[in-house]
């Protein structure tokens, strides 16, 4: 039998749960407050839009560390294939590359958010631009939503997916949260995930806008000696801090007291201590005279120069022919474990992505429908799951969203 579904929120969640909500044959209304929907679709992967992680489903439950065993069903019902599929049946070609991250051919996330739109219409969802101020609901059941003008409309299905806090210029103000609430929902503490880190150390606002590639960053937590995280790629920094792909990535890990972290930067990852030493007194070898301030040009860039010098505490005008072992072992370690404490996290404003959310104990994983409100349905960034970056968190919302949909 048709029936009429609300979906709140116009985003990658919402767009995918009335596609499928409209597939299956019901009449849907999607309800955005923007003039255009998808609105952090459009800035994520720096406008490119890293659609999905081209991987299998283990490796995306392992990108996940809150709420892995919660998305099995849904990701079960959309994979990352599933995603894959859908927009290139919609036009959109897609390419894989570094870390199975997925992006448009053409890197312009419009291009994704047209195809989502695309697929909506040609199952006639309706679109109203209008912010909904409550849902009504009545002996455990839903009733309504009311809209900012106090207009009420009765629905059958109700599917919530207005996101997180993060990126609040995109729409996400956490109204989500307070509607759950309101019906009798719990929400787990918010904070904020994949988001720059602001370091105790203040050189980092001397280095603000140098960019690092192919170095290695390691997180540590305090009392324990194996790195949280570690992997290779790019980072940058800034006048509070680091930031950058590697940086949101250790954001994630970061769920105690900010100031029990620190970071080890390794800035020659494919040099080992030994070899690196050797690259070293071949470059003092070429100017045995010159001061240790300008003997490191071949090796860093200039502006990390001095920072790593005044690390290791040698004198940067001892020339580099009387520099000892010893002195070249410091040098090698801090060129190794450039060294800085996190001192505490960006605002959740800045973050990808909201750590926290509705509790997964209320929600049915198999169908995405509350526990508490009959016909009420969550997608997306509101549940309490986030994921590492990759275009999983991404994945997250279509296969919530999908699952929400044909569930309705």
């Amino acid at each position: 039998m048709k029936k009429k579904v609300a979906v709140i929120g116009g985003g990658a969640a919402g767009l995918m749960a009335a596609f499928a909500a409209a597939k299956n044959g019901n009449d849907v209304t999607v309800f955005e407050k923007n003039q255009r929907p998808a609105r952090k679709v459009m800035i994520t992967g720096k406008g490119r839009c890293n659609v999905t992680n081209n991987c299998d489903r283990e490796t995306f439950l392992l990108n996940t560390p809150h709420g892995a065993r919660f998305m099995y069903s849904a990701y079960s019902a959309f994979s990352s294939s599933d995603t894959m599929n859908f927009f290139e049946e919609m036009g959109v070609p897609l390419k894989t590359e570094r870390g199975n991250r997925v992006f448009p051919v053409s890197d312009k996330a419009v291009d994704i958010v047209d195809a989502l739109v695309l697929a909506a219409n040609k199952y006639n969802v309706k679109f109203v631009n209008t912010t909904v101020s409550d849902i009504v609901a009545e002996n455990n059941k839903v009733q309504s939503i009311t809209l900012e003008n106090g207009q009420s409309h009765f629905f059958d299905k109700i599917i919530l997916a207005t996101g997180g806090m993060s990126y609040p210029v995109t729409g996400s103000t956490g109204d989500g949260y307070r509607f759950a609430q309101n019906l009798g929902h719990n929400i787990t503490p918010l904070r904020a995930s994949l988001v720059p880190i602001m370091t105790k150390e203040n050189f980092c606002s001397k280095l603000c806008g140098l960019s690092l590639k192919n170095v290695k960053l390691s997180l540590f937590v305090e009392g324990k000696k194996k790195p949280l995280f570690s992997e290779l790629g790019e980072m940058m920094f800034t006048d509070f801090g680091v930031t950058g792909p590697l940086v949101l990535s250790a954001s994630a890990y970061i769920d105690k007291e900010p100031d029990l972290y620190s970071i080890k930067i390794d800035l020659k990852p494919a040099l080992d201590d030994e070899t690196l030493d050797k690259r070293i007194l071949r470059d003092f070898a070429s100017g045995a005279n010159k001061d240790f301030i300008n003997s490191l040009d071949e090796l860093l860039p200039k502006r990390l120069i001095s920072v790593v010098i005044n690390n290791t505490g040698i004198d940067p005008r001892k020339k580099v022919n009387s520099l000892t072992r010893q002195d070249r072992a410091r040098l090698v370690k801090e060129i190794k474990e450039l060294s800085l404490s996190v001192l505490r996290l960006r605002p959740i404003e800045e973050a990808v992505i909201t750590s926290g959310g509705i509790k997964l104990k209320e929600i049915d994983p198999a169908t995405m429908q509350s526990k508490i409100i009959e016909g009420l349905y969550f997608a997306g960034e509101i549940i309490d799951v986030d994921c590492f970056t990759g275009g999983f968190n991404l994945q997250v919302a279509f296969s919530t969203g999908y699952l929400a949909g044909i569930s309705v």
